[in-house]
């Protein structure tokens, strides 16, 4: 089962959406340096299409894209939650965060609009720093298209 810690609106984690991020629970990636350790355990509230249904209330539905932040550990519940938010709230756009290198089979692609893929590395940087090896994705019919530069900063 999916689980949530917390939900943040934020604007810089997909180019051009205002996107709920949700941080799901019991990360098995377990990055040296990573910021979010509390996440490495099974912890949080249980997030079902039901609870996505509530977050965008309580948001008002001023977003316009939804991020699950995790989920590595069951990406085939990713799919399934990530799919119901497809069918539910068809404007939306979704997207997943994931740790992994590669992108899960047990992942439809077709449900996705964007994907950020690769473990953090301390040595090599966020996302947003031109020598990462994490990069961001934007999926149309399931085909990736490699969107990292619009995140990059150049480093003095």
């Amino acid at each position: 089962m999916l689980k949530y810690v917390d939900t943040d609106i934020v604007f810089q984690e997909i180019p051009d959406e205002v996107t709920l991020a949700v941080n799901l629970s019991g990360c098995p990636c377990r990055c040296p340096g990573c910021h979010s350790t509390h996440l490495w355990a099974d912890i949080g509230s249980p997030l079902t299409p039901d609870t996505i249904d509530s977050l965008l209330d309580q948001c008002n539905h001023n977003v316009s894209c939804v991020s699950l932040m995790g989920g590595d550990a069951a990406p085939a519940e990713v799919d399934a939650l990530i799919g119901s938010i497809r069918r539910r709230h068809p404007r939306l756009h979704t997207a997943w965060w994931s740790g992994r290198s590669l992108p899960s089979p047990l992942v439809d692609l077709h449900n996705l609009d964007y994907l950020k893929l690769g473990p953090y590395l301390a040595h090599l940087g966020p996302l947003k720093n031109p020598r990462s090896n994490q990069h961001l994705y934007r999926v149309v019919h399931g085909v990736l298209t490699d969107i990292t530069q619009r995140l990059r900063h150049t480093q003095a």
